[in-house]
């Protein structure tokens, strides 16, 4: 496994809360390359609960959105063989969560290509806590073109 994130070689810049490494106050996720797809980890912090001993279900759904999305902007560059990835954006994106989060534990997040068109991407992903699934997502991530706000957002 690479040992720099894809979110750190690609947008070290970014400022995105969930996975903005220069966010200071975000969430500074990083996510590694695996077969069809990416995985990540992450400890959360004392404020990050819902209620006492548990995640907040918007800190969970911020975490599958923004691994969900590099993991469609690294299959678009990798299907088309560009050297460095397309800006993405989410076009949708569904959480369901299984059972409640727990503080102290460290969670994976796995995720999984479904399907690779020419600018979108359909994701699956997946977090787990203590080697439990507490929540599901899947994801519709798109390629934006020149002109869009977020087109630069990674540089």
């Amino acid at each position: 496994m690479d040992k720099v994130s894809v979110q750190r070689r690609h947008a070290p810049n970014s400022i995105c809360f969930g996975c903005g490494p220069a966010n200071e106050e975000g969430l500074r996720i990083d996510s590694f390359q695996i077969d069809n797809g990416l995985t990540m980890t992450f400890d959360p912090k004392p404020y990050h609960h819902a209620f006492p001993g548990m995640v907040n279900g918007g800190i969970i759904g911020t975490l599958l959105d923004c691994h969900g999305n590099w993991t469609a902007a690294v299959a678009i560059m990798e299907s088309q063989g560009l050297e460095e990835p397309p800006c993405t954006v989410t076009a949708s994106y569904s959480v369901q969560l299984r059972r409640p989060t727990p503080m102290g534990a460290t969670l994976t997040v796995n995720s999984q290509i479904e399907e690779v068109l020419t600018d979108r991407v359909k994701v699956r992903m997946e977090l787990l806590a203590e080697g439990k699934v507490c929540a599901r997502g899947e994801g519709l991530f798109v390629a934006v073109k020149e002109g869009h706000p977020a087109y630069h957002r990674w540089s």
